[in-house]
């Protein structure tokens, strides 16, 4: 199994990702890691600190020569705006004449970075994070909550790609249906790993050019009117083997396990698999996807199907078909023209703090979907094959793909 960890504030000296269970052989360079996260900063809607603030990344421990070594990948992504924050975010306690500075005409100021956050955001992790640890002010809770985090997701997400590809042959592209009130067309083709190049130079990393078109002017009007927007994005995986998860119990079932993978990043707030809540609505007739026969020379465990509806799953198992997830992204919290909230210092009406903060995260928030859909994959994947290697991965994989076909290709007959 791969186990995944993230350490780190928003802006404390650096991020860290850990990941145990990494097989041995998987190619991968620090290069790879840069340019994923230079993915997650793209996109129409994004603020001012995608530009000044810069990710440095560092490989302590589980790589050599480009190769995997099967022990635990540690991943360091460090903040180059630390210097600024040196003295507030200090792990060890600070002097106060270190967090004061001279107004002017002799008296002493607190400086901006350390006063107290008070008043909590409507929509954000700062007044329940304050309530449930104890804190007077939202600064130990939003530095964690902070979609900073994700940036830590990424990377990891980049090494389960590299894993997923190179032992089994998975490829996975993620892309943005939805901003605003403004959707692509249902029945708009879908992008496929080969058109990554295309939805990266995209705006907002659409795959429908006229609706993408519409998406930059919902966002520029978001931001003329002082707000936030969200939208929908989803992840599509190609090549995936069947059996995938599990119908056995209700932790193993694989629609549970990237479900809550997509909830888990901060400010989604639902998901969906295949057509979802569209599903809901038809006859069982038209809501189902209907195997078909390939023919006795055309044998092959993924059997064709007239629909991909279920998106790709069915009973908590991979079914052969491209996997579709699609995640419901809320309106960034950090809303310019402030809502209502109370400072918790007086109990009084207020306004909200206002953090520096994008109008539209939804591109982003898809690179960093398709990071944890390909973590939850790979951990899928090496439960079903095992395997310490990348080679051990293939050879377990091409036994479980004979079986499966002859399964296919006419039962215990045929296996005999």
């Amino acid at each position: 199994m791969l186990r995944w960890f993230t350490a780190g504030e928003s802006h404390g000296p650096s991020l860290i990702s850990l990941l145990d269970g990494v097989p041995a052989g998987v190619e991968l360079t620090s290069d790879d890691l840069k340019a994923t996260l230079a993915r997650r900063r793209l996109g129409h809607g994004r603020g001012s600190r995608q530009k000044f603030e810069q990710d440095v990344v560092s490989i302590h421990s589980g790589l050599r020569h480009g190769r995997t070594l099967g022990s635990p990948l540690a991943i360091e992504i460090a903040n180059s705006e630390w210097p600024k924050w040196e003295k507030v975010m200090s792990a060890d306690p600070v002097q106060r004449e270190d967090l004061v500075v001279d107004a002017g005409t002799g008296d002493e100021r607190e400086i901006a970075r350390n006063r107290p956050l008070t008043r909590p955001r409507p929509g954000h992790a700062d007044l329940s994070g304050m309530l449930k640890y104890g804190f007077e002010e939202a600064r130990p809770i939003l530095e964690r909550a902070s979609a900073r985090e994700t940036a830590a997701r990424v990377v990891a997400g980049r090494v389960a790609a590299a894993i997923l590809e190179q032992a089994a042959g998975i490829r996975l592209v993620s892309h943005t249906l939805g901003v605003g009130s403004v959707r692509v067309p249902e029945d708009a083709p879908l992008p496929t790993p080969d058109d990554d190049a295309a939805l990266d130079a995209d705006p907002l990393r659409c795959f429908h050019p006229a609706t993408s078109s519409a998406m930059v002017a919902e966002v520029d009007a978001a931001k003329a009117d002082g707000d936030t927007l969200g939208g929908v994005v989803e992840v599509l995986a190609y090549d995936l083997p069947v059996g995938l998860g599990s119908h056995t119990q209700w932790d193993r079932k694989l629609d549970g396990r990237l479900a809550q993978a997509i909830m888990s990043i901060q400010a989604m707030k639902g998901v969906e698999i295949g057509d979802g809540f569209a599903t809901a609505a038809r006859r069982g007739s038209d809501a189902h996807d209907e195997i078909l026969s390939a023919g006795q020379d055309d044998a092959a465990a993924a059997v064709p199907r007239a629909s991909n509806r279920a998106g790709g799953l069915e009973g908590g198992m991979t079914n052969g078909q491209v996997l579709r997830v699609r995640g419901a992204l809320k309106p960034i919290s950090t809303v310019p023209r402030a809502l209502r909230t109370i400072d918790v210092r007086t109990g009084e009406q207020t306004t909200a703090n206002h953090q520096r903060s994008d109008t539209c995260a939804v591109a982003p928030a898809a690179v960093i979907a398709e990071a944890v859909v390909a973590l939850t994959l790979v951990d899928a994947l090496l439960e079903k094959t095992g395997g310490d290697s990348v080679d051990e991965i293939r050879a377990h994989l091409a036994g479980t793909l004979e079986l499966q076909s002859r399964i296919v290709g006419g039962g215990a007959d045929a296996a005999t």
